[in-house]
């Protein structure tokens, strides 16, 4: 069947805005697959707060993303816009979940097939929400952030849109940090190459932990060296790629994707990341950026940094990270959804068949 008369609901978080203003990985790609999408022929309607910007119909039954609006309890308007896509499902040929394992305990109430993109198990306890409902449809994001047992359709990389990321041709004087300011993104660590290499330390993202920044970041901020500068939009992180000689990410534990470190690459950016999870599938070691595995690591990496084609480090993301390459995956895992709905469908009609007295 054409894409023009396949219907898709894609289910994005609530969190943000989608796309986000600022900060949410989640909520950008839910709107690159659905612009993506729609620039293909597909019918979609994607689900998320009404101040959403799209190409595709809307529907909402929540304004403001309850991060953006202290007014919105977090759970109601979760279930409020959870239960408001399953209650339509009859109306799409597909939903495309990328909200957790939430979505998952509506999904057998349902006909409607239902594909769940996985951006990472943020906690041990969710799982048994994922084991009960492990013969559903999952995508995973990257090779490297899977669990056992689920029944995977394939990994689908993060697509972003390069157009807004100009390449940077020339390298600038500062290293930079982008993401959430929490001890698994490893600011402290960013902070500490920064110290021994003599280097300015730019640093931009969300205060997430705020103990772990009044501890370990916020000492170091002299507003010289160390600079904190809050959360950045797309022209405020464009303003860093532009100063930057590269980004540091130095997570501390196994990266699920990582849409920073392709953003930073679509500008040029080298990335110097920690070798955990995902890095490995992101990062082209020695010729987008470095991987490392301590701090002296990286602070040696700095040297090398003139061995970088700016230009390579942009077309790797425009050959793997596009959102036309994101689409084209998701749409082989598509076309395998459909193929398999329509075996069951008619293996159940021809069992049918076979009893007697049920019309055929």
């Amino acid at each position: 069947m054409e894409a023009a008369k396949k219907r898709i609901a894609v289910l994005s978080p609530i969190a943000w805005r989608t796309p986000p203003r600022q900060y949410g990985a989640w909520e950008t790609v839910a709107g690159n697959i659905t612009e993506g999408l729609v620039a293909r022929g597909w019918d979609v309607t994607l689900f998320a707060t009404g101040d959403s910007l799209t190409s595709a119909h809307l529907h909402a039954v929540v304004n403001r993303g309850y991060e953006e609006d202290t007014t919105v309890d977090p759970k109601v308007a979760e279930y409020l816009h959870i239960s408001e896509a399953f209650e339509h499902a009859a109306d799409f040929d597909l939903i495309h979940s990328h909200y957790d394992f939430m979505a998952l305990t509506f999904s057998r109430l349902v006909d409607t097939p239902v594909l769940t993109t996985i951006h990472g198990f943020s906690s041990p306890q969710i799982m048994p929400v994922y084991q009960k409902y492990h013969d559903g449809y999952f995508v995973s994001i990257s090779d490297s952030d899977r669990a056992s047992g689920l029944n995977y359709l394939g990994t689908v990389y993060n697509g972003i849109d390069l157009s807004l990321y100009p390449l940077q041709q020339e390298p600038g004087d500062d290293l930079i940090f982008l993401g959430r300011i929490h001890p698994d993104k490893g600011v402290h660590l960013a902070i500490e190459v920064a110290l021994q290499s003599g280097c300015p330390l730019l640093i931009a993202g969300i205060i997430q932990d705020k103990a772990y920044f009044r501890e370990q970041v916020e000492p170091h901020i002299d507003d010289r060296q160390i600079r904190y500068l809050g959360p950045v939009d797309v022209p405020g992180k464009n303003a860093l790629f532009a100063r930057a000689r590269a980004l540091l990410h130095l997570n501390t534990l196994p990266e699920r994707f990582g849409l920073v470190l392709a953003e930073a690459n679509a500008a040029g950016v080298p990335v110097i990341a920690m070798d955990l999870g995902s890095c490995r599938e992101v990062i082209d070691d020695g010729r987008t950026g470095f991987l490392v595995n301590r701090v002296d690591e990286a602070v040696s990496a700095l040297k090398r940094l003139p061995e970088i084609d700016r230009a390579a480090c942009r077309e790797h993301v425009q050959r793997r990270f596009s959102i036309d390459t994101m689409v084209e995956g998701y749409e082989r895992v598509y076309a395998k959804i459909f193929d398999n709905e329509l075996r069951n469908q008619t293996c159940q009609t021809t069992s049918s068949s076979d009893i007697p007295g049920i019309p055929s």
